[in-house]
């Protein structure tokens, strides 16, 4: 999606045809939004068009000519698509405090020691309120799946308090851990790899529900309610995942995760193994059933432009802590932290004009180890900004760790930089 598109997206609908049946005239004519009789009649060469160099190999290309993808395609209506959620009255559904997780660095093969300490995620908070979605964004190795890991695991923190649902996880007990499960439900990364590929879907989507005391005469039915409301069709329920496209694969998971109709999704970089078109039709999905069902997301990201097209509030982590908190559009629009400026510089803009004028922000050096972070802040290594300062300024960097704090007295923005500046980046 584009950074300023605040519209559902538009996919590319159905699938390619498989190649030991080709349709008859233009091989894309069943997904075409303009295709007519004579495209069936034979299929077209690729010749020429009116623009020096430009070749097409479709008999209507003069009436595309000038025209945009939303002239063409039909888009689909969302209600309340971006609307924001106020937050003042939404109950909590997910309450981190001050989350820390760390891992033991150990030595040797026989007689192992412990030499040092992985600080995986350090002193995190945010909260997720009901229909809202927060993303999560930061470079690779910043501790964002350990973070979701430590809320799915559902069990009492190394230190901190983790909250779902009005119910803290270190005071659970196993049957209340069970119900808790049920209402917090992940979709991972890789729908391949989280689909098991010796059962049919009905099995797969099923699971959960013979699991946790679903009436089994009312299976099948939830199953084919399941299947259809996220866009597939409840005939193939008896084919394995092999049979299905990345996207499809995808909806099966998001389809399981919806079994037992949970209030919060986990969502691990749901669209980042699938292609442009495919990831639309799915971010629409999502974006339906969050307004539908009244869902709520913690939906992690390597792709910002996604994030800024699905989230309400961003999350911005750099080596275990959260940097930047606040509403989407705002820390896109007027970054505070040099981390969020590099990051958010890093996006690309699908217009040539505005791209040529921007200016990026590139960090130097590398990642820090977690086993071995830098004293104070934890990006004065690499902060572009940390060089400008003084070196009265550039001691209280190096000794003294920033604390995530309100910005200009606002409680939903937050920043944890000695010298925050908004800067723009597009």
């Amino acid at each position: 999606p584009d950074l300023d598109m605040d519209e559902p997206l538009t996919p590319v609908e159905g699938n390619p045809p498989s190649l030991l049946a080709l349709p008859p005239g233009c091989p894309f004519a069943p997904r075409c939004p303009m295709a007519a009789a004579e495209c069936l009649a034979a299929e077209p060469d690729l010749v020429d068009t009116d623009l020096a160099g430009h070749t097409s190999a479709c008999i209507k290309f003069d009436e595309l000519a000038g025209k945009r993808y939303d002239e063409i395609y039909p888009r689909e209506e969302i209600p309340s698509f971006g609307a924001k959620v106020d937050r003042a009255d939404a109950d909590v559904i997910l309450h981190v405090d001050g989350l820390v997780k760390t891992y033991p660095l150990m030595k040797g093969a026989v007689f192992k020691r412990r030499v040092g300490t992985v600080h995986a995620v350090d002193h995190i908070s945010f909260d997720i309120r009901a229909g809202e979605t927060l993303g999560l964004v930061g470079e690779s190795g910043c501790g964002k799946t350990t973070t979701i890991m430590s809320i799915l695991e559902l069990a009492r923190p190394e230190e901190g308090k983790v909250v779902v649902l009005g119910h803290d996880t270190a005071e659970l007990s196993a049957s209340e851990r069970k119900k808790v499960r049920q209402d917090l439900q992940v979709v991972f990364q890789d729908p391949m790899a989280s689909l098991d590929p010796r059962l049919p879907i009905f099995d797969i989507i099923a699971e959960p529900l013979k699991y946790n005391g679903y009436p089994r005469a009312r299976i099948a039915a939830r199953v084919e309610e399941l299947m259809a409301l996220v866009g597939l069709e409840p005939a193939h329920a008896n084919r394995y995942p092999r049979n299905f496209s990345g996207g499809q694969k995808q909806r099966v998971g998001i389809a399981r995760a919806l079994a037992l109709e949970p209030k919060l999704l986990v969502l691990d970089e749901p669209v980042s193994a699938l292609d442009v078109s495919i990831q639309a039709g799915v971010l629409n999905l999502l974006e339906r059933l969050r307004v539908d069902m009244g869902l709520s997301y913690l939906f992690v990201a390597h792709d910002l432009s996604v994030v800024r097209h699905i989230a309400h509030r961003v999350a911005v982590m750099y080596l275990g802590r959260i940097v930047e908190l606040g509403p989407v559009g705002e820390v896109f629009d007027h970054p505070e932290h040099p981390y969020s400026q590099s990051l958010l510089s890093a996006i690309p803009i699908p217009d040539p004009v505005k791209e040529r004028k921007r200016s990026r922000i590139l960090l130097e050096g590398d990642l820090p180890s977690p086993a071995n972070p830098p004293s104070g802040c934890p990006f004065h290594t690499r902060c572009p900004k940390f060089k400008t300062l003084d070196e009265a300024d550039q001691a209280r960097c190096t000794g003294e760790t920033p604390l995530l704090a309100s910005a200009d007295g606002r409680e939903d923005r937050a920043v944890a930089c000695h010298f925050p500046e908004v800067v723009e980046v597009f």
